[in-house]
């Protein structure tokens, strides 16, 4: 991703979260809305980005810093939702939530070009003028030696199967889609593909777990929580989402321990075991302790694998990597309102629980069956066939 393609992102998130204050109806908020969705979406490539300034020994604990800024965002929406729904309604928390779009293009002046992307498409002077920029602001010099490019065209020829001439592919506009797709990659990338549908499908599911308890959905005697009001949803809400910050703490600890792959199996067994004993109905203090277990987890598991997916691309398509796995994990969001909503209003909350767990079981498996462990490793370039 290059800076242009960052501050597209930007501006489509922030003009689109200002537009969706003054939506005269439902459609028109629902469609604006899409659209910060969207711009929030292609902010996951600001993680690429980010990594490739980062020392590979220090690389897991500073992506673990870099999410739990998400971390902090769940937090003060939930603490904004809490304090300003009650009182002054959705637009001015909309309004109040917007404003980091726009601390996002201020800071924007300050992002240099990716030295790696430059080297990538042949500019490898362009790269050596900005790490010299980079060394100057940390007061150090650049190792000896020229800056050369890895040739990552001739990477796409190698990758992609025989019979496919380079021009033909670049014109068609797939040449990154179909990388990720091509023998040497397929594996691993639908792996995470499943991994991402799996983790995304879980800490979502978890986030309305929450408020459809919270709101006593199910009328059942055992669950019914009678806290039909505002305020005793936000307050539930907020209470998990604080459960992100021990579970981003713990990601840092053991990502650059016992490795990738096995923190976010790990992780994902643990969220099963917390949400194993909902599937019989439990006191609502219980309940939600359990759910405050299960989305530390889950949200641990989650960032691990944003750091993974980046890890395991070659430069030429590590963006686009992160963005068709993040696309593609959307299909767990879209699902699991259906499947918890439909589940838990009919009072089915065995039901709806065991999906959970058949989906967190897969996910664990499915990771630990990837080739390859990154913790580490240096970033690629190029893709060994």
């Amino acid at each position: 991703m290059n800076r242009k393609g960052l501050l597209s992102i930007a501006l489509v998130t922030a003009v689109c979260a200002i537009l969706s204050i003054f939506s005269p109806n439902y459609d028109w908020l629902l469609a604006v809305r899409m659209m910060v969705g969207f711009g929030a979406g292609g902010g996951l490539v600001y993680g690429s980005w980010f990594l490739e300034f980062v020392p590979s020994e220090y690389r897991g604990m500073w992506m673990m810093m870099y999410a739990g800024f998400w971390t902090m965002g769940t937090i003060l929406e939930a603490l904004l939702a809490l304090m300003i729904m009650p009182r002054l309604g959705w637009r001015w928390l909309l309004a109040l939530s917007s404003i980091p779009s726009f601390a996002g293009l201020l800071l924007f002046v300050f992002t240099v070009e990716s030295p790696r992307y430059l080297c990538a498409i042949g500019r490898t002077r362009d790269a050596y003028d900005i790490l010299k920029k980079i060394a100057v602001v940390n007061k150090t010099q650049l190792p000896p030696g020229k800056l050369v490019s890895s040739q990552v065209t001739e990477e796409h020829e190698e990758l992609l199967s025989p019979g496919k001439s380079r021009i033909s592919i670049l014109k068609s506009g797939f040449s990154s889609l179909l990388m990720l797709l091509s023998p040497a990659l397929l594996r691993n990338t639908l792996l995470i593909w499943v991994v991402y549908i799996g983790n995304a499908f879980s800490y979502y599911g978890i986030i309305l777990l929450t408020s459809l308890f919270s709101s006593g959905q199910c009328q059942h005697s055992s669950i019914a929580l009678n806290l039909n009001d505002d305020q005793s949803l936000y307050t539930n809400v907020l209470i998990n989402s604080l459960a992100e910050i021990p579970g981003t703490i713990l990601a840092a600890i053991m990502v650059d321990t016992i490795g990738r792959k096995f923190s976010v199996a790990l992780m994902c067994g643990l969220s099963f075991l917390f949400l194993l004993p909902l599937l019989a109905p439990q006191l609502p203090a219980l309940t939600t302790g359990l759910l405050f277990g299960a989305r530390t987890f889950i949200s641990g598991s989650f960032v691990i694998v944003g750091v993974y997916c980046r890890e395991v691309y070659p430069t030429s398509v590590r963006s686009t990597g992160i963005g068709v796995a993040n696309s593609v994990g959307r299909i767990g969001p879209m699902i699991s309102p259906i499947v918890v909503v439909h589940l838990l209003r009919g009072c089915h909350q065995t039901a709806a629980i065991a999906c959970f767990e058949a989906v967190l079981a897969l996910s664990a498996v499915s990771v630990m069956l990837l080739s390859v462990e990154t913790k580490g490793r240096e970033l690629i370039d190029t893709q060994d066939v």
